[in-house]
């Protein structure tokens, strides 16, 4: 079904191309990450990449309705610089979500009865919120001249939920099995 309302399909826009933009600007800094000999962390920033696609897909979705264009606007940080301050950029977008924006958001949605955004949107916050994390410790790691000790990563196709080592049974935020999860 069509999203309803004008501020939620505003804000379900505006997410999508967040999520489309952090999805390549973390893929041109997995690049940068490699080339500064950290393949672990570049590796993560594939994996988030992956997951903030899933976001921009969901909230695509959400949107349905007839094909339109669409003026959109999504804030994002520009830039490529040493792998730390690509880090530092990539903890300020997630915390921004986290924080400030799906909160908001997901409250619209749920004030205007919008199921598909309320569920997108609860989706991509609790994928950004382990984000932040995991790019806090990546930093960490950078900062202090060493990579993240890394052996796999796994992203929930449906939701975005982001674990290390091992997949769940099923997802914790949208029940998909195990067997859904790639690995990276």
């Amino acid at each position: 079904m069509a999203v309803k309302n004008a501020m939620t399909s505003e804000f379900l826009h505006s997410a999508y191309s967040g999520e489309s933009m952090a999805h390549m600007r973390y893929l041109i800094w997995s690049d940068m990450a490699k080339k500064e000999g950290f393949p672990n962390i570049a590796r993560l920033f594939t994996a988030i990449a992956y997951a903030e696609s899933v976001h921009a897909g969901n909230h695509f979705r959400a949107i349905d309705g007839t094909t339109a264009d669409a003026s959109v606007t999504g804030g994002g940080i520009f830039g490529v610089g040493k792998t730390v301050d690509n880090l530092q950029g990539a903890i300020n977008g997630e915390a921004h979500e986290v924080d400030q924006m799906y909160p908001v958001y997901l409250n619209t949605a749920e004030f205007q009865n919008e199921s598909d955004a309320k569920r997108s949107f609860h989706f991509s916050l609790e994928a950004e919120k382990i984000h932040v994390k995991l790019f806090k410790q990546a930093q960490d790691a950078a900062r202090a001249g060493h990579d993240m000790e890394l052996k796999r990563i796994f992203i929930c196709p449906v939701c975005g939920h982001t674990i290390l080592d091992e997949a769940p049974e099923h997802c914790p935020v949208c029940g998909a099995k195990k067997e859904r999860y790639v690995e990276f």
